[in-house]
């Protein structure tokens, strides 16, 4: 499931990025992450959104880790929240005996 997150993290931070090619390093993302603090803050905004990443939560833990880069927490609240998205989406798969190819 790792692999998948990260799959879906990067295709947010970086859609132009060849997956396969990063070897979905975490240090890129973290990079990546603190390029958009500095340069594109209002992005890096809009993809926490799309993600859905609690604005209360980031906020409560940017305050309370002041020793900790920000880029990590945020990063942390990605995989958090994707996996989440991944396990509710599991949760919901219909098993009804039909064939996916005459599902609609």
């Amino acid at each position: 499931m790792e692999q998948k997150v990260f799959e879906l993290i990067v295709r947010e931070l970086e859609p132009s990025l060849d997956i396969a090619d990063t070897a979905l390093n975490k240090e890129l993302l973290l990079a990546k992450i603190n390029q958009l603090i500095i340069n594109d803050f209002s992005r890096l905004i809009s993809i926490l959104r799309r993600i859905d990443v609690s604005e209360k939560k980031l906020k409560r833990l940017l305050r309370e880790r002041t020793k900790t880069d920000a880029a990590h927490t945020i990063l942390e609240l990605m995989i958090e929240r994707q996996v989440e998205k991944i396990k509710t989406k599991g949760g919901f798969k219909a098993e009804d005996g039909i064939p996916d190819d005459e599902k609609w």
